[in-house]
Protein backbone atom coordinates (compact mmCIF):
# COMPACT_ATOMS: atom_id res chain seq x y z
CA UNK A 1 0.00 0.00 0.00
CA UNK A 2 1.97 3.84 -1.19
CA UNK A 3 0.26 6.80 -0.11
CA UNK A 4 1.54 10.07 1.15
CA UNK A 5 -0.46 11.73 3.94
CA UNK A 6 -0.87 15.10 3.13
CA UNK A 7 0.08 18.30 4.57
CA UNK A 8 -3.52 19.01 5.95
CA UNK A 9 -3.55 15.84 8.31
CA UNK A 10 -2.83 16.91 11.42
CA UNK A 11 -4.28 13.69 13.44
CA UNK A 12 -3.48 10.19 12.74
CA UNK A 13 -5.01 7.50 14.25
CA UNK A 14 -3.54 3.86 13.71
CA UNK A 15 -5.79 0.88 14.13
CA UNK A 16 -8.66 -1.66 13.28
CA UNK A 17 -12.55 0.14 12.31
CA UNK A 18 -14.20 -2.71 14.37
CA UNK A 19 -17.64 -4.38 13.61
CA UNK A 20 -19.30 -4.38 16.62
CA UNK A 21 -22.40 -7.34 16.66
CA UNK A 22 -25.58 -6.92 18.34
CA UNK A 23 -28.89 -8.18 18.42
CA UNK A 24 -30.68 -5.46 16.74
CA UNK A 25 -27.89 -5.06 14.22
CA UNK A 26 -24.06 -4.86 13.70
CA UNK A 27 -21.96 -1.17 14.11
CA UNK A 28 -18.82 0.68 13.07
CA UNK A 29 -16.18 1.18 15.93
CA UNK A 30 -13.00 1.05 17.49
CA UNK A 31 -10.84 3.36 18.54
CA UNK A 32 -10.22 4.47 15.33
CA UNK A 33 -13.62 5.54 14.38
CA UNK A 34 -14.67 7.34 18.40
CA UNK A 35 -11.05 8.85 17.96
CA UNK A 36 -10.82 10.17 14.75
CA UNK A 37 -14.56 11.57 14.82
CA UNK A 38 -13.50 13.05 17.96
CA UNK A 39 -10.68 14.87 16.35
CA UNK A 40 -12.76 16.08 13.80
CA UNK A 41 -15.36 17.87 15.96
CA UNK A 42 -12.21 19.40 17.86
CA UNK A 43 -11.35 20.57 14.20
CA UNK A 44 -8.83 18.85 13.39
CA UNK A 45 -8.01 16.84 9.98
CA UNK A 46 -8.05 13.42 10.86
CA UNK A 47 -6.82 10.31 8.91
CA UNK A 48 -7.15 6.84 9.81
CA UNK A 49 -4.87 4.04 8.58
CA UNK A 50 -6.50 0.95 9.05
CA UNK A 51 -7.11 -2.90 7.74
CA UNK A 52 -10.35 -4.26 6.64
CA UNK A 53 -12.77 -6.25 4.55
CA UNK A 54 -16.10 -4.53 3.62
CA UNK A 55 -16.80 -2.06 6.34
CA UNK A 56 -18.77 0.61 4.89
CA UNK A 57 -17.47 3.00 6.60
CA UNK A 58 -17.28 6.09 4.28
CA UNK A 59 -20.66 7.45 5.13
CA UNK A 60 -19.94 7.54 8.97
CA UNK A 61 -16.61 8.65 8.91
CA UNK A 62 -17.54 11.37 6.51
CA UNK A 63 -14.41 14.03 6.40
CA UNK A 64 -12.22 11.85 7.97
CA UNK A 65 -9.47 10.53 5.32
CA UNK A 66 -9.65 6.75 5.11
CA UNK A 67 -6.06 4.20 3.88
CA UNK A 68 -7.20 0.85 4.12
CA UNK A 69 -5.36 -2.58 3.82
CA UNK A 70 -7.83 -4.77 2.12
CA UNK A 71 -7.99 -8.32 4.78
CA UNK A 72 -9.84 -11.48 4.22
CA UNK A 73 -11.42 -10.28 7.68
CA UNK A 74 -13.19 -7.59 9.58
CA UNK A 75 -11.83 -7.26 13.03
CA UNK A 76 -15.31 -8.02 15.02
CA UNK A 77 -16.13 -8.28 18.79
CA UNK A 78 -19.42 -8.87 20.68
CA UNK A 79 -19.93 -7.99 24.01
CA UNK A 80 -22.45 -9.84 26.52
CA UNK A 81 -23.38 -8.13 29.90
CA UNK A 82 -23.73 -10.39 32.52
CA UNK A 83 -23.46 -9.82 36.68
CA UNK A 84 -20.12 -9.94 37.06
CA UNK A 85 -19.57 -7.29 34.11
CA UNK A 86 -19.28 -7.37 30.79
CA UNK A 87 -17.91 -10.52 28.62
CA UNK A 88 -15.77 -9.69 25.39
CA UNK A 89 -15.92 -11.85 22.33
CA UNK A 90 -13.33 -11.62 19.08
CA UNK A 91 -15.17 -13.25 16.64
CA UNK A 92 -12.12 -12.65 13.98
CA UNK A 93 -9.37 -10.03 13.19
CA UNK A 94 -7.99 -8.18 10.23
CA UNK A 95 -5.04 -8.07 9.11
CA UNK A 96 -1.92 -7.32 11.44
CA UNK A 97 -0.46 -3.04 10.27
CA UNK A 98 2.86 -3.20 10.02
CA UNK A 99 6.09 -0.56 9.12
CA UNK A 100 5.50 -2.01 5.48
CA UNK A 101 1.66 -0.68 5.62
CA UNK A 102 2.86 3.26 6.37
CA UNK A 103 3.72 5.75 3.79
CA UNK A 104 7.26 5.39 2.11
CA UNK A 105 7.46 9.40 1.63
CA UNK A 106 4.97 11.34 3.87
CA UNK A 107 4.77 14.90 5.90
CA UNK A 108 4.47 14.05 9.82
CA UNK A 109 0.89 14.98 11.31
CA UNK A 110 0.51 16.67 14.28
CA UNK A 111 -0.87 13.65 16.17
CA UNK A 112 -0.10 10.22 16.00
CA UNK A 113 -2.87 8.47 17.94
CA UNK A 114 -1.66 4.43 18.18
CA UNK A 115 -5.34 3.23 19.17
CA UNK A 116 -5.25 -1.31 18.86
CA UNK A 117 -7.86 -3.31 20.01
CA UNK A 118 -6.53 -6.52 19.20
CA UNK A 119 -3.21 -6.79 18.90
CA UNK A 120 -3.13 -5.65 15.17
CA UNK A 121 -0.62 -3.17 15.54
CA UNK A 122 3.21 -3.13 15.27
CA UNK A 123 4.91 -1.41 17.67
CA UNK A 124 7.81 -0.41 15.63
CA UNK A 125 5.39 2.22 13.66
CA UNK A 126 5.96 4.26 17.15
CA UNK A 127 9.25 5.32 15.07
CA UNK A 128 8.01 5.80 11.74
CA UNK A 129 6.94 10.29 12.63
CA UNK A 130 9.61 11.24 15.28
CA UNK A 131 8.16 14.92 14.61
CA UNK A 132 4.78 14.20 15.69
CA UNK A 133 3.03 14.13 19.19
CA UNK A 134 2.56 10.73 20.20
CA UNK A 135 -0.10 9.32 21.60
CA UNK A 136 -1.20 5.83 23.18
CA UNK A 137 -4.08 4.01 24.14
CA UNK A 138 -2.81 0.42 24.59
CA UNK A 139 -6.13 -1.95 25.41
CA UNK A 140 -5.62 -3.87 22.17
CA UNK A 141 -1.75 -4.46 23.29
CA UNK A 142 -3.22 -6.08 26.82
CA UNK A 143 -5.93 -8.78 24.70
CA UNK A 144 -5.58 -11.89 23.55
CA UNK A 145 -8.05 -14.07 21.71
CA UNK A 146 -8.84 -16.86 24.50
CA UNK A 147 -11.06 -20.59 24.07
CA UNK A 148 -14.38 -19.94 22.73
CA UNK A 149 -12.99 -16.38 21.34
CA UNK A 150 -13.31 -14.80 24.59
CA UNK A 151 -10.81 -11.37 25.14
CA UNK A 152 -8.44 -12.64 28.02
CA UNK A 153 -5.65 -10.11 29.57
CA UNK A 154 -2.45 -10.46 28.73
CA UNK A 155 1.04 -8.76 29.14
CA UNK A 156 2.09 -5.84 27.59
CA UNK A 157 5.25 -7.03 26.48
CA UNK A 158 6.40 -3.97 24.09
CA UNK A 159 5.42 -1.55 26.94
CA UNK A 160 8.68 0.12 27.95
CA UNK A 161 9.11 0.33 24.58
CA UNK A 162 5.62 2.10 23.24
CA UNK A 163 5.74 4.25 26.94
CA UNK A 164 9.41 5.33 26.81
CA UNK A 165 8.56 6.80 23.26
CA UNK A 166 5.33 8.30 23.60
CA UNK A 167 4.09 11.97 24.95
CA UNK A 168 0.83 10.74 26.68
CA UNK A 169 -0.46 7.41 27.09
CA UNK A 170 -4.01 6.76 28.50
CA UNK A 171 -5.43 3.45 30.03
CA UNK A 172 -8.59 2.08 31.88
CA UNK A 173 -8.66 0.96 35.04
CA UNK A 174 -10.09 -2.41 33.34
CA UNK A 175 -7.40 -2.14 31.11
CA UNK A 176 -5.04 -3.53 33.32
CA UNK A 177 -7.50 -5.45 35.23
CA UNK A 178 -7.50 -2.67 38.32
CA UNK A 179 -3.98 -4.26 38.62
CA UNK A 180 -2.38 -0.62 40.65
CA UNK A 181 1.32 -1.94 40.64
CA UNK A 182 0.87 -2.18 37.45
CA UNK A 183 -0.47 1.07 36.84
CA UNK A 184 2.61 2.75 38.88
CA UNK A 185 5.31 0.80 36.59
CA UNK A 186 3.65 2.42 33.78
CA UNK A 187 3.51 6.16 35.48
CA UNK A 188 7.35 5.76 35.89
CA UNK A 189 8.10 5.43 32.79
CA UNK A 190 5.12 7.92 31.06
CA UNK A 191 5.82 11.57 30.31
CA UNK A 192 1.68 11.37 31.40
CA UNK A 193 -0.07 9.02 32.02
CA UNK A 194 -3.68 9.13 31.99
CA UNK A 195 -6.14 6.18 34.16
CA UNK A 196 -9.82 6.34 33.40
CA UNK A 197 -12.07 5.09 35.83
CA UNK A 198 -15.53 4.96 34.32
CA UNK A 199 -17.67 7.28 36.08
CA UNK A 200 -15.55 8.55 39.05
CA UNK A 201 -13.44 10.19 36.45
CA UNK A 202 -9.87 10.03 35.79
CA UNK A 203 -6.64 9.97 37.31
CA UNK A 204 -3.60 11.87 35.54
CA UNK A 205 -0.02 11.13 36.44
CA UNK A 206 2.68 13.85 35.40
CA UNK A 207 5.64 15.56 36.44
CA UNK A 208 5.58 13.66 39.23
CA UNK A 209 2.04 14.33 40.71
CA UNK A 210 -1.19 12.52 40.20
CA UNK A 211 -4.73 14.66 40.32
CA UNK A 212 -8.04 13.06 40.08
CA UNK A 213 -10.66 14.55 37.82
CA UNK A 214 -14.21 13.48 38.73
CA UNK A 215 -16.93 12.80 36.16
CA UNK A 216 -19.89 15.01 35.87
CA UNK A 217 -23.40 12.66 36.97
CA UNK A 218 -25.14 12.14 33.76
CA UNK A 219 -27.64 9.17 32.11
CA UNK A 220 -25.22 6.57 30.67
CA UNK A 221 -27.15 5.35 27.59
CA UNK A 222 -24.11 3.50 26.14
CA UNK A 223 -20.33 4.05 27.58
CA UNK A 224 -19.42 2.36 24.85
CA UNK A 225 -16.11 4.65 23.26
CA UNK A 226 -16.17 7.05 25.91
CA UNK A 227 -12.41 6.37 26.59
CA UNK A 228 -11.32 6.58 23.27
CA UNK A 229 -13.50 9.84 23.11
CA UNK A 230 -11.33 11.29 26.27
CA UNK A 231 -7.90 10.10 25.02
CA UNK A 232 -8.63 11.95 21.68
CA UNK A 233 -9.66 15.05 23.26
CA UNK A 234 -6.68 14.70 25.86
CA UNK A 235 -4.15 14.51 23.47
CA UNK A 236 -5.27 17.17 21.56
CA UNK A 237 -5.18 19.92 24.21
CA UNK A 238 -2.12 18.36 26.06
CA UNK A 239 -0.81 18.83 22.50
CA UNK A 240 -1.81 22.33 21.97
CA UNK A 241 -1.69 24.03 25.56
CA UNK A 242 0.77 21.25 27.12
CA UNK A 243 -0.91 21.39 30.48
CA UNK A 244 -2.49 17.94 31.24
CA UNK A 245 -4.61 19.28 34.03
CA UNK A 246 -6.53 21.16 31.62
CA UNK A 247 -6.51 18.47 29.09
CA UNK A 248 -8.05 15.96 31.62
CA UNK A 249 -10.50 18.36 33.08
CA UNK A 250 -12.07 18.78 29.33
CA UNK A 251 -11.68 14.94 28.56
CA UNK A 252 -13.65 14.10 31.27
CA UNK A 253 -16.48 16.38 31.07
CA UNK A 254 -16.95 15.91 26.89
CA UNK A 255 -16.08 11.84 27.44
CA UNK A 256 -18.85 12.13 30.81
CA UNK A 257 -21.34 13.39 27.56
CA UNK A 258 -20.45 11.01 25.01
CA UNK A 259 -22.67 8.18 27.27
CA UNK A 260 -25.70 10.04 27.28
CA UNK A 261 -26.11 9.25 23.36
CA UNK A 262 -25.45 5.60 21.45
CA UNK A 263 -22.38 4.41 19.83
CA UNK A 264 -20.42 6.61 17.35
CA UNK A 265 -23.87 9.30 18.17
CA UNK A 266 -21.64 9.54 21.57
CA UNK A 267 -18.57 11.62 19.63
CA UNK A 268 -19.13 15.73 20.38
CA UNK A 269 -20.88 18.08 18.11
CA UNK A 270 -18.47 20.83 17.50
CA UNK A 271 -20.50 23.47 19.42
CA UNK A 272 -20.41 21.17 22.36
CA UNK A 273 -16.99 21.29 22.37
CA UNK A 274 -16.77 25.07 21.92
CA UNK A 275 -19.32 24.86 25.55
CA UNK A 276 -16.46 22.52 27.29
CA UNK A 277 -13.87 24.62 26.22
CA UNK A 278 -15.46 28.27 27.73
CA UNK A 279 -16.42 25.97 31.02
CA UNK A 280 -12.70 25.10 31.17
CA UNK A 281 -11.39 28.64 30.91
Amino acid sequence: MNYSVSSAIDYLVIGHLTVDVHETGDTIGGTAAYASKTALALGRKPAVLTSYSDIKATELLNGIHLHVKKSRDNTRFKNIETKNGRKQFVLSIAEKISQEDMPETANSPGILHLGPVADEIDPAVIDEFPAAFVGVTPQGWMRQRGEENVVNFKHWDSAQYVISRSNAVVISVEDVRGDEELIQEYAQIAKVLAVTEGDLGARIYWHGDVRHFSAPQVNVVDPTGAGDIFAAVFFDRLEKTSDAWAAAEMAVNIASNSVTRRGLAGVPYPDEVIAFQIEVI
